[in-house]
């Protein structure tokens, strides 16, 4: 059964988060309530990734249908900002909520583009970090991006952050904490409410005394949460848990964690394992650019049978690719059973078609069922941290995935 108990609350003018339950180890289901969302959101928790305000192929009106308080958190770069609109044009507008007219939405607003890819470290720079943006390469330093934070008005931000490849020197870790620090404490200092809203930035790439060095500095911060960066960035899967525990042991129990770079349904697994709550979707977007949909079983007690057939054309169980020819006459919907608009409404057939002649109404279809099947993923995985049985699913979710992989070896 879940542990249950007296955890701490942390409650701010903007945002309350409070841990509920934990199942068999540092597996947390929490709520968060924003200041801007009717609806307290429960975690763990995935945010919709977003250029410019929305996630690339959904409109508003898709966004309202997908699963009520469920899509309520958008991830947001302030970085897709820097050229159009500028920063005193979304000032004047009333920040990000007004100018995309989702005034129930949470918005959270980190230093990372969450679709194109960190460059390499040597591009960061000791009075601001270098980052590759739509304009090109740009040096952002802690006042001008504190300019960005206070014309976007989001909800939450996380702070500059000097995130490096997993394969640096230690010396090189080093120096990306220290000024991740320094950066914090010019944020904050700058900050108008000195960091209500603020979600500190823990990083220190595969190293893990600085990792754990980074979480201990923080915590001495005032900060309303954690933003743990640096990971998929080229670290092995089998040494992650050994980086993800020494950052949350080294966090207050109460307070919001949330990471960039995890997307994989094993990934996320994994930083839920840590006592991770809010994680991004950029898994979501690459799968439908590919021209994959999500098909794995969303019921705890239901496999997913290997499927021979699947091998050859670049399935792994977990997604189907549509572009396929075996689709071009299944009228059958992506997933039986799915209530999501895309499998109610239309066939693999009409999808793989659409794939195939370059439509973009493909990439709109399968950005809703990505989307609405990842987002009942995420209810699965809270589901079983009440229930007490986090441990057993995430074993038995692993599990199937290596005899799939084992039986396609032996397939090919």
């Amino acid at each position: 059964m879940p542990q249950k108990g007296t955890f701490a609350r942390e409650e701010v003018k903007n945002m309350k988060f409070v841990v509920k339950a934990c199942s068999n180890g540092k597996a947390r289901a929490g709520i968060l309530h924003l200041a801007t969302c009717p609806n307290p959101i429960e975690t763990p928790a995935l945010l919709l990734a977003t250029r410019k305000g929305l996630p690339s192929f959904i409109t508003k009106d898709l966004l309202a249908s997908l699963a009520s308080s469920d899509s309520l958190l958008l991830q947001s770069s302030p970085l897709h900002f820097l050229d159009c609109p500028s920063p005193g044009t979304i000032s004047k507008i009333g920040g990000l909520h007004h100018m995309v007219d989702l005034h129930e939405h949470g918005f959270v607003a980190v230093p990372r583009d969450s679709i194109v890819c960190l460059p390499e470290f040597e591009s960061t720079n000791k009075h601001g970090a270098s980052l590759e943006t739509p304009s090109g390469r740009t040096l952002i330093k802690p006042a001008f991006y504190m300019e960005m934070i206070s014309s976007l008005k989001p909800n939450l931000w996380a702070s500059v952050a000097d995130e490096v490849p997993a394969w640096v020197s230690e010396k090189r870790n080093r120096t990306s904490v220290d000024r991740t620090i320094r950066w914090l404490d010019e944020c904050i200092a700058l900050d108008p409410t000195g960091g209500e809203t603020v979600l500190g930035a823990v990083v220190g790439g595969a190293s893990l005394k600085e990792r754990g060095r980074c979480a201990e500095e923080v915590t001495k911060r005032k900060v309303s949460g954690y933003w743990i960066g640096g990971f998929g960035l080229g670290e092995d899967m089998d040494e992650r848990d050994a980086l993800l525990n020494a950052v949350t042991d080294n966090l207050p129990d109460g307070r919001l964690r949330q990471i960039c770079g995890l997307g994989l349904p094993e990934e996320i697994l994994q930083g839920v394992a840590a006592g991770i709550d809010l994680f991004d979707s950029t898994y979501i977007y690459h799968l439908t650019l590919g021209g994959f949909a999500l098909t794995f079983p969303l019921h705890q007690n239901e496999k997913n049978l290997y499927d021979p057939q699947l091998c050859d054309i670049g399935s792994d169980n977990a997604k189907i690719n549509l572009r396929a020819t075996v689709y071009r006459k299944d009228t059958s919907p992506i997933v039986d059973g799915c209530k999501c608009y895309t499998c109610q409404n239309h066939t693999r057939a009409y999808i793989n078609h659409l794939l195939n002649v370059h439509e973009m109404l493909a990439q709109i279809l399968l950005e809703i069922h990505n989307t609405y099947h990842y987002l009942g993923f995420f209810r699965l995985i809270r589901d079983v941290i009440l229930s007490g049985e986090f441990d057993v699913f995430h074993q038995n979710f692993i599990k199937g995935r290596r005899d799939h992989l084992a039986s396609v070896a032996l397939c090919s």
